[in-house]
């Protein structure tokens, strides 16, 4: 080799190795960066998170987002009472709200960084497990009533008493959820949905077990599918859910009952052991952007508690009385509220009606 050539081989071996190393510290650094940043742990319902979102978030902020789920309100009070920490943000729903203040676990919201929590629909600025909204921001909410098919149930049902329909045997679904299935019987009974009345709860639950052999089963996971599937024509459940089979299925619909239904909210809330309130904050905030609020919508059909969402989302979306109920229902509607020592005449009762 000739010595230009040689010393020309040279220097561009040692310019490829010079770029080699430097392309690997920057791939190091970039390492350690991704490894540094915030990391904030989102405790969520287990369909509830929109990746795409959440991706979003994290470049905004350079952070990263951890999701953790659960399936019940009941499982996440488990969780924590078991002393799990580390969350930042979780998603429980109104009565459970009520029972986290007076456990203690829940952080006071600074309200400064939730901008975009001031623009909530009317009748969601005053709450009555937090009226003052010192620890939640609803965040999504809906009614519970009957998903049906109008391709066999030509009559549009309008009140309780169809899910106690011989002609329907085996093809009615109701919600595994103790709460929600006696709120509908005592609904229809003329009485209310959070009673702790010993003999009412009584007779709820010898309605409910002159029900069962009707029910082809108790599920709050797939009655959607059923119901797209034919395999139910009558669902009791939350509108979202039935509002997904209706794409399935455009026989599908769903009515609120005359008797009164639930209304509820899955409310965002700031957990007292969380290692990242101020993150916590601006991410709540974001999930409450219109826009960012509005996608979260029409992807779980549930309706936001964001006026300003409810004006972005499909007119489809906003016009299904399965997502967003008509105003004037709100009028037959009732929370469930966190009835305390109550709860044991309804576990009883579950139970009762379970093992039968």
């Amino acid at each position: 080799m000739r010595p230009v050539v040689r010393r020309m081989a040279l220097w561009c071996l040692g310019l490829v190795w010079l770029t080699g190393w430097l392309t690997a510290c920057g791939q190091g650094a970039g390492e350690d960066q991704a490894e540094s940043r915030p990391v904030l742990h989102y405790f969520t319902w287990s369909d509830y998170v929109g990746p795409e979102i959440i991706r979003e978030f994290e470049r905004r902020e350079q952070v990263k987002v951890v999701i953790d789920t659960f399936s019940s309100n009941e499982e996440l009070l488990a969780k924590l009472q078991s002393g799990a920490t580390g969350y930042d943000v979780a998603v429980p729903s109104d009565f459970m709200v009520a029972i986290m203040i007076q456990q203690g676990l829940l952080s006071e919201l600074d309200q400064a960084a939730l901008s975009n929590t001031m623009q909530l629909e009317p009748h969601l600025q005053t709450l009555p497990f937090d009226p003052e909204r010192r620890y939640s921001v609803p965040y999504l909410w809906g009614t519970v009533g009957i998903g049906y098919d109008s391709a066999v149930i030509s009559t549009p049902p309008d009140s309780w008493s169809i899910l106690w329909d011989m002609r329907y045997k085996g093809r009615i679904s109701m919600l595994n959820d103790q709460r929600e299935v006696f709120g509908a019987v005592l609904r229809s009974m003329g009485q209310s949905m959070n009673s702790v009345d010993p003999q009412v709860i009584e007779s709820a639950k010898d309605r409910l077990l002159h029900q069962k052999p009707l029910v082809k089963t108790y599920t709050s996971d797939h009655y959607d599918q059923l119901l797209a599937s034919g395999e139910v024509v009558l669902a009791h459940g939350w509108g979202g859910p039935v509002a997904r089979a209706m794409a399935d299925r455009p026989s599908i619909r769903y009515v609120v009952p005359k008797e009164g239904a639930t209304i509820w909210a899955d409310c965002l809330v700031v957990l007292k052991t969380a290692p990242q309130k101020h993150l916590a904050m601006r991410f709540i905030n974001y999930l409450m952007e219109p826009a960012v609020a509005a996608r979260t919508s029409e992807r779980l059909r549930f309706a936001s508690a964001s006026r300003l969402a409810r004006e972005l989302v499909d007119v489809s979306t906003r016009d299904n009385p399965a997502v967003y109920p008509p105003l004037d229902q709100l009028a037959r509607l009732e929370w469930m509220r966190d009835v305390g020592n109550g709860i044991r005449l309804y576990d009883r009762a579950w139970t009762e009606l379970k093992m039968q």
